[in-house]
């Protein structure tokens, strides 16, 4: 009977919407980190990408596991969408760079980089670390306009609406701001 509760316990907890306490309107977090694209190791600077356009700042648990590799081919799929936007996307995650860079080839299709935080400062600043679960990311979703403010905010654990909900106000910021 205890390990029923327990597990109807973590279900619940997985199932509810987390809470990121940034929202829109708030300043992003400027950060700088070691990121993979198709395999290749570099520096990512978020204050140096925001100079190009928006960006679509993604959280994840850990690379390789079901709903991640959901999510990566989701954005995957989209990188060609939000780069006709003028938008650019990250994924962040607890991994260090060796696996970042498989994930990035295998997972993310040479799409769209991906960071290692590995010291969890990024996801910290953000407040993207998952509640019952510290050492690894929330699935959270920020869409970031180049003067560095929230724009969009999205928690959820299930992978599926993250690139559709941050695609949505994307475009509309955009139709906004063309007035």
């Amino acid at each position: 009977m205890k390990r029923w509760i327990a597990g109807l316990v973590v279900c619940a907890t997985m199932m509810a919407p987390a809470l990121a306490a940034l929202k829109a309107g708030d300043k992003a977090p400027d950060f700088t980190a070691q990121a993979s694209l198709g395999g290749k190791v570099f520096t990512y600077s978020l204050a140096d990408v925001l100079k190009k356009g928006p960006v679509v700042l993604y959280f994840y648990p850990a690379a390789f596991t079901k709903g991640c590799t959901i999510e990566a081919h989701l954005f995957a799929d989209a990188t060609d969408k939000y780069k006709a936007l003028g938008a650019t996307v990250i994924g962040v995650s607890h991994d260090d760079i060796d696996t970042l860079n498989k994930f990035s080839v295998s997972e993310c299709r040479s799409k769209f980089a991906v960071a290692a935080d590995t010291n969890q400062s990024i996801m910290k600043s953000y407040d993207a670390v998952l509640l019952y679960k510290t050492g690894y990311a929330d699935r959270v979703s920020y869409v970031i306009t180049p003067d560095g403010s929230i724009l969009y905010e999205y928690s959820s654990m299930n992978p599926e609406k993250h690139v559709e909900n941050t695609m949505q106000a994307l475009q509309q910021w955009l139709a906004k701001n063309k007035k």
